[in-house]
This record gives C-alpha cells, structure tokens and sequence, in this order.
C-alpha cells in the first residue's frame, strides 16, 4: 500500500528562496554543459587526448545522466528531495574538481561519468521541489524564472568558457571550468541546509536495485548507439544494439508491474504510465528537444565550416537568441494564466517562422554576417523561450505531490534522450548532405527536420491539452 506522503508547508516569502537556491544549482548544471563543449580544443591539446577520448568526454557525462536521472528522481522521493540534493550538489561539486584535476584523457572521461551520475541526483530535485511548493497561482511564475534560468545558463556558458580559457587565471587554463562548480556549489549546500524545507523519509520503502540496473542497461543501448553511431558508420551492430535496447525497457516495465504486484516501490510510479496527458507530454518533450541541442550544433558547424565565421564570433551569435529566450520565459507565465497550454503551441508556431526566416535570409543573402544571424534567430529563440519556460510545469501537471520525483526523473530522461537522439540523427543527415552537396543545402535539410520535429511536438502538446481537460 502506498503512503500519502505531504507537501512540505513552508512560509509564502521563504519558498522564492528555495526557488533561487535550487534554481541555482540548476543554472550550475546548464552552464557546465556549455562551457565543457568551449574548451574541448584546448582539453585535446593539453592532455593528448584522442578523437574518440574528447568525444566520450561529452557523451559518457549525457549517457550517465540520462540514464540514472530516474534514479535520482525516486531516491528524491523516498529520502525527501532536501536530503537527496544536497547530496547530489555535494557529490557534482567534487566530481568537477576531479574533472579539473585530471591528468590524462582516460581519467578525465571518468570523472565525467560520475560528475553524470551526480547530476542525476541533483537535478531531477529541482523540478520536484518547485513541483512541491508552487502548486498555487504562483506556479506558472516559479515555472518562469526556471526557465529563464535556462536561457540565462545557455548564454553564461557560451561567454564564460571563452573567458576563462582566454585569459588562462592562474595558470589553470581549460581546468577553470570545472573548477568554478566548487565555491558555488558549496553556498548552494549552506543555503539548502538553512531553508530547504525536509519532507519525511518514507517509511519502510527503498529502492528498487534490480529495476535501476535493468533501466539503466536498456537506456544505455538505446542511448549510446546514437551518439557513437557515425563513428562507426552506422553498422547493422549499432540497430541490433537499439532494438535489444527496447526489448530490455519492455522488460523493465514487466519487471516494475511485478514489484507492484508484491507490494513494493518500484522505480517508476506505474500510474503515470497510464496518464494520458503525462504520457503524451512526454513525447512532445522527446520532439521539442529533438530540435534543440541539434539546431545549435548545425548551426555552430554551418557558421564556422560554411560562412568560415570565427568561432569567437560564431559563439557571440547565440547571445541574442538566449536574451529573447529569457524575455520569452518572463511572458510565458503571463499568457499562461490567459491562454493555457496555447502558448506552448503559440511557442512552436513561432520556432517555426524564425526557422523560415533562417533559410530565406541565407538563399537570399551569399555570405550573411553573424550580426545578421544573431538578429535573425531572435525568433526562434522568442519561440523557444515561450515553450520551453513552461512546459516542464504543464506535463507535470498532473502529477502527484508524492510521485513528483519519479516524474521529474522521467521527464528528465525524456529530454536528454531527444537531445541524443537529435544530435545524432540530425548530425548525420547534416554531415551526410554536406559532402555530397554543399554545407548551405545540409542546413536546408537539418532545417526541414526542425520543423517536422517541432510540427509533432505541437501535435502532441493539442492532444496532450485535450486528454489534460
């Protein structure tokens, strides 16, 4: 039997700031995966580190996150999200200082992997806390200033990893990346300890090992093959990988209805399974983000391979696209007490025209510069910014006080896997086009990709405001 587990009452002024703290620890996550992809060049020289070492220095800190964020989300909801936080700001903050520490491309992409599986811990807390402790009129707003904070994170980490591998402070060159995690993450730990609110442990639950491993094995072949797929060609390997990847998540939910069944906890909270407008959220989740890390990636590329911008320069472009995103964020949770769900579907039509916009300015403009670049993806990140500010808080509407780490974790294994899936799928068409064509008509093709990626998302966002009324 399941426990009614309380939402923490805390006091109106004290709550905005555990707001700022977790938001805070949340802004710590969004910057480092910014600013690591800044100082891989320099990271290669330093450590001679090979192709396939920078690129697992990436790609096994995504793969341990995505796939332990369920995890972390339960163990939230069984220890309390207070306790569990902590942990995890206390266990990424001196992961990131390993991270610094390193002295060889092999050490480094292990300290990634538990700096991953750290972040895993922390940051499903985030959402659930502001699930906690903003279900009043003062959510959409809460809501808001996360998802500024994203916008914000964006921004700072493509500025901040330039500056601080630019100007090289104290010798520690590409290590002062990591490194800043450390003093912010211990006022994060002094702040939580003095006002995040403690939720009771749940008694007489624990976590279920068996389902974490079993997720965690079918989450890796469904995630690693698509970022090391074109690498190695993708080779039939990589799609047996895939689909017995599949084959272990179905067995995953068998196993789960069994401890059910028992009279255990399992992993994932089986009810949400069955809500329709949770479920359908989170497939508008998997295809908004679908085309998020994958546009800046193609565009990245598109500016320094095909209009031979400066990577200085190219970096500069995303500044205004991350400010209209924070403005967005600001008047998504006004329209969102007016319109609903709408402004989410508002917010694709808008990624949409800005992309339109993208690719009549570079067939009518031979070389455009980046300033006209930067003004152009003002849209879509005004789009983006309407979007992603509130749509953590209306797919997980509709989840329950005492599963809201299990959604959170879901919800978060949901967006990374779009991440990995777009860059990878994307990528390869991107990369595909531009050598048998020219590096103008692959971001037509990357392009057209985005739009049918954000297309399905609005749909499902319809369907998902629909099941929800």
């Amino acid at each position: 039997m399941h426990q009614i587990v309380s939402t923490p009452v805390v006091e109106s002024s004290r709550r905005w700031w555990v707001l700022a703290t977790v938001v805070a620890a949340q802004f710590m996550f969004g910057v480092d995966a910014f600013i690591v992809n800044v100082a891989i060049p320099t990271i290669a020289v330093e450590l001679r580190a090979s192709a396939a070492q920078i690129e697992a220095v990436i790609a096994i800190y995504l793969i341990a996150y995505a796939t332990l964020v369920v995890t972390g989300g339960r163990l939230g909801d069984i220890h309390g999200t207070r306790s569990v936080f902590i942990a995890g700001v206390a266990g990424f903050s001196i992961t990131s200082l390993w991270c610094g520490l390193a002295q060889s491309g092999p050490e480094l992409i292990l300290a990634r992997l538990a700096q991953g599986a750290t972040a895993a811990l922390m940051v499903p807390q985030v959402l659930a806390t502001l699930h906690l402790l903003f279900s009043d009129a003062a959510r959409a707003r809460a809501f808001a200033i996360y998802g500024i904070v994203l916008g914000l994170a964006g921004a700072a980490g493509f500025m901040l990893g330039g500056v601080l591998v630019t100007l090289d402070l104290a010798g520690l060159g590409w290590r002062a990346v990591f490194f800043v995690n450390v003093p912010f993450g211990v006022i994060i730990i002094a702040a939580a300890l003095r006002i995040m609110p403690t939720v009771p442990r749940r008694a007489g639950t624990r976590l279920d090992i068996p389902g974490a491993i079993v997720l965690f094995i079918g989450l890796l072949c469904l995630i690693g093959p698509l970022l090391f797929g074109h690498d190695v060609h993708w080779s039939a390997w990589v799609w047996l990988v895939m689909a017995s990847g599949v084959a272990v998540i179905v067995a995953f939910v068998r196993l789960e209805r069994a401890v059910a069944r028992r009279g255990g906890m399992p992993l994932i909270e089986l009810s949400l399974l069955s809500d329709a407008a949770f479920m359908r959220g989170l497939v508008a989740v998997f295809f908004f983000f679908f085309a998020n890390l994958s546009f800046y990636l193609i565009m990245t590329m598109f500016m320094q391979k095909g209009l031979q911008i400066p990577p200085l320069q190219a970096g500069l472009v995303f500044v205004p696209l991350a400010l209209t995103f924070v403005i967005a964020s600001r008047h998504s949770a006004a329209r969102a007490k007016h319109r609903g769900t709408l402004v989410l579907i508002e917010g694709c039509a808008l990624q949409i025209a800005g992309l339109a916009v993208l690719v009549a300015t570079v067939e009518t403009v031979t070389t455009p510069s980046a300033l006209l670049l930067a003004l152009v993806l003002m849209v879509f990140g005004y789009g983006q910014g309407l979007v992603m500010a509130p749509l953590s808080s209306a797919v997980l509407s509709s989840v329950k006080p005492a599963s809201a780490g299990a959604g959170s974790g879901m919800y978060g294994t949901t967006t990374q896997i779009g991440n990995a899936a777009g860059v990878a799928a994307i990528g390869a068409v991107f990369f595909a086009v531009e050598t048998a064509m020219s590096a103008r008509m692959a971001l037509f093709a990357a392009c057209a990709l985005f739009v049918l990626s954000i297309t399905i998302c609005a749909a499902f966002l319809s369907w998902m405001r629909r099941a929800a009324a």
